[in-house]
């Protein structure tokens, strides 16, 4: 019986090892979207929606690199940039499946600014720094740049993000106080204490949106950020719903018409 016991408690702390990420990324961070439906797509074209490979020096890897551009709008020339970053369990190459491109279409058609969405693969390491692998860095450095290599606005720029991206875009806006135009956090894993709450004096300024559905484990701390930024947001919506697209789906739509507003105007 102690070789078996032995290998359970082996697989146990290998378990718990993977939660403990470098970069203090925890398991509360981690949360990975409960099982779900799929959300109900629009009925909207894609546009001009793009998939590439670009060697990331931030990371020290290849990623994907995904751009959209809603339809009707040719190459996005010109085009102000939102920011997508992903959560624990989705990548760029799920974006096409979740019809993030379809929606930005549906949102411009129904009268928000266009804009464009561009994201890269982040792993999991909530957007932060472990040793030599830095998504945050290649968020403010590296996407940039390879959005203006296409012609878009990169003077323009807001983000988006859901459950663990949605932390690391607070905290990517905490980082470059008045860099982002805007930042959207769909269900964001945050939670008292962490770097996003220490830092939240740093979003003044920044308009934030926020949603989280009312089934969702995060909505307690989600309400605490609320309650705990500078400034009122200037979206907080609770509505039924889970940790999942087939719940986020269904806010796509407000947060996309907050975004292009936000990336609309100049600045003062």
């Amino acid at each position: 019986m102690a070789g078996p016991t032995r290998r359970r408690l082996l697989l146990a702390g290998a378990a718990a090892a993977a939660l403990a990420v470098a970069g203090g990324a925890t398991a509360r961070e981690l949360t990975r979207p409960r099982p779900g439906p799929t959300p109900a797509l629009p009925d909207a074209p894609a546009g001009d929606e793009r998939l590439l490979r670009r060697q990331s020096a931030a990371r020290g890897r290849a990623v994907d690199f995904w751009t959209a551009v809603p339809a009707g709008h040719g190459d996005g020339r010109g085009l102000p940039v939102c920011l997508v970053l992903h959560g624990a369990s989705s990548t760029p190459r799920d974006y096409a499946r979740f019809g993030l491109a379809r929606f930005l279409t549906d949102a411009v058609r129904r009268g928000a600014p266009p804009f464009v969405l561009a994201g890269a693969t982040g792993g999991r390491l909530s957007w932060r720094r472990s040793g030599a692998d830095d998504p945050q860095r290649m968020v403010r450095e590296e996407l940039p740049a390879w959005c203006a290599e296409r012609d878009f606005d990169t003077s323009r720029v807001a983000a988006w993000g859901w459950s663990m991206g949605g932390f690391g875009s607070l905290l990517l806006a905490e980082t470059f106080p008045g860099w982002l135009r805007a930042v959207a956090a769909f269900s964001p894993a945050v939670r008292p204490g962490d770097a996003v709450f220490t830092a939240v004096e740093r979003l003044r300024g920044t308009p934030i949106g926020l949603w989280c559905g009312r089934q969702d484990g995060l909505l307690r701390d989600v309400r605490a950020l609320a309650r705990a930024l500078p400034e009122p947001p200037v979206r907080a919506e609770y509505a039924d719903g889970r940790h999942n697209f087939g719940y986020w789906g269904t806010v796509v739509p407000d947060a996309f018409a907050l975004l292009g507003a936000a990336l609309t105007p100049p600045r003062p």
